[in-house]
């Protein structure tokens, strides 16, 4: 199918040309082409004549003025589209101290917390291990073990630690956990 609407050529007039002369001085031809006057106010214009927007373009510098820590912050905005953004994991940084807090109130009010029961002592040593690791006794269920997998792994992954090494080790054990548990119970 043939497409009715055309994108104007680059150096085809403005139609939203305010019908006004070229503002470069002296020139007597009309300004069909707009050019942004300054960085602070791109939707303001200047109009030219197609020589002259040409030459005023090639002139024009963004950056000009700018000491190079402004042009950095400006490059680094740039590539978030002017966007806010915080290093990876900050979010949850706040979640744990969240959780760890709940934690020392539900201590406080009801006592410490009950240690956890032993698995039963039949299971085979890499099922003790995964599921000691996992906080969790048996019998299990998959669904229990997958979420309780990906609470542990959004914890402990290394972006949401600021690239902690021993982060970096404890999802590998917790990884491997997961796959042995997985392979039994599936």
């Amino acid at each position: 199918m043939i497409s009715t609407h055309r994108k104007p050529r680059a150096y085809a007039p403005d139609p939203a040309a305010p019908g006004q002369g070229c503002e470069s001085p002296g020139c007597a031809q009309t300004g069909d082409f707009r050019a942004p006057k300054s960085r602070d106010n791109l939707r303001e214009y200047r109009w030219f004549c197609l020589e002259h927007v040409r030459a005023y373009n090639a002139s024009w510098d963004y950056y000009k003025g700018m000491s190079s820590a402004e042009i950095e912050a400006e490059l680094r905005a740039d590539s978030s589209w002017q966007r806010p953004s915080w290093p990876l994991g900050q979010n949850g940084a706040a979640s744990r101290q969240q959780e760890a807090l709940e934690a020392e109130l539900r201590n406080f009010a009801f006592g410490a917390e009950r240690p956890r029961a032993a698995p039963r002592p039949g299971l085979p040593p890499e099922l003790r291990e995964a599921l000691e690791i996992f906080g969790l006794t048996w019998p299990v269920t998959l669904a229990v073990v997958k979420t309780t997998y990906k609470t542990l792994a959004k914890q402990h992954h290394p972006d949401a630690n600021q690239g902690d090494k021993g982060a970096e080790e404890r999802l590998k054990r917790i990884n491997l956990a997961y796959a042995t548990l997985r392979a039994k119970l599936a």
